[in-house]
């Protein structure tokens, strides 16, 4: 049976003030010695465009798979160093090579600034991937909750919006992150982090819809797999579902790991047991992992 976090652990949060769009990781810790870092590499010139890279010491005998890793925090707030222990490691483990990324918060730059600068770092990736013995063809965009929106918006985001460089990925690994940000601009579901994020004024709407990967789903896009509590009280399940379905009916494919009572967050037990055996199965399909 799936194990999910105590409602206790979201009331704790909320009594100790903590962003409740938080990231779900943990603070930073002490890499394993098989991992070698560069770390505070500029991929752009703003003091929150950077990003550290972590390959795994082993040699290989060809390119390693990639993954761009997108922190949460609601755009608030959350650091490249905080989401390596849940969300880089497991990876790494697979020999995949991981770059953490920053981008501009809310208090530096409001939407579209995020999106803009996580397609500036994945074409940083895809431009140092030769360097870094990674296959342009095997990148993949990770991220939780705020970054499983810019993960999605990577991988989804079109050249006509003008919001920086498109480039490709294999896959898309969407942790209940927001697909709809109009839902959350107002109640029953509404969220001051998406608030606050998108402008105000009378292109707010307009502005939030195209923040929004659900109106960029087209056939072609890379497959897409979302992992999402039922319960989950900040970002609503059916967003997951609905954007899920969306896909498959352009022809894209969509699975989603639905964890039952399942919170913004999950434990350890639930990660390695019911959700990475899933995630790394459908990345070995997409051939992704050979």
């Amino acid at each position: 049976m799936i194990r999910v976090l105590g409602l206790w652990i979201l009331g704790l949060a909320l009594y100790a003030g903590w962003p409740l769009f938080a990231q779900v990781g943990d603070t930073p810790f002490v890499l394993p010695d098989w991992v070698s870092a560069e770390v505070d590499i500029s991929y752009g010139t703003e003091a929150e465009q950077k990003l550290d890279v972590y390959t795994p010491k082993q040699a290989v005998s060809g390119k390693r798979p990639g993954v761009l890793l997108i922190h949460g925090g609601g755009f608030r707030g959350g650091s490249r160093k905080n989401v390596l222990r849940v969300y880089a490691i497991p990876y790494l483990r697979k020999g995949f090579v991981v770059t953490s990324i920053d981008y501009r918060l809310t208090a530096t730059a409001k939407a579209p600034a995020a999106v803009n600068d996580t397609l500036a770092a994945l074409a940083w990736f895809h431009g140092n991937a030769k360097r870094l013995n990674v296959d342009n063809n095997r990148i993949i965009a990770v991220g939780p909750s705020a970054g499983g929106h810019l993960a999605l918006m990577a991988g989804m985001v079109n050249k006509q919006a003008k919001l920086g460089p498109v480039r490709n990925l294999a896959a898309i690994v969407n942790i209940f992150g927001v697909s709809d940000l109009g839902e959350l601009l107002t109640e029953p579901n509404k969220r001051d982090e998406i608030v606050e994020w998108i402008p105000h004024g009378l292109g707010q709407r307009e502005m939030a819809r195209a923040m929004s990967p659900m109106i960029y789903a087209r056939k072609g896009l890379p497959p897409v797999k979302s992992v999402h509590g039922t319960e989950d009280p900040l970002v609503p399940y059916e967003q997951s579902v609905r954007l899920t379905r969306l896909l498959r009916e352009k022809g894209v494919t969509a699975e989603l790991v639905s964890v039952p009572g399942g919170k913004h967050g999950f434990d350890d037990r639930t990660w390695n047991k019911d959700i990475y055996p899933q995630i790394f199965e459908f990345l070995e399909r997409q051939r992704v992992l050979r």
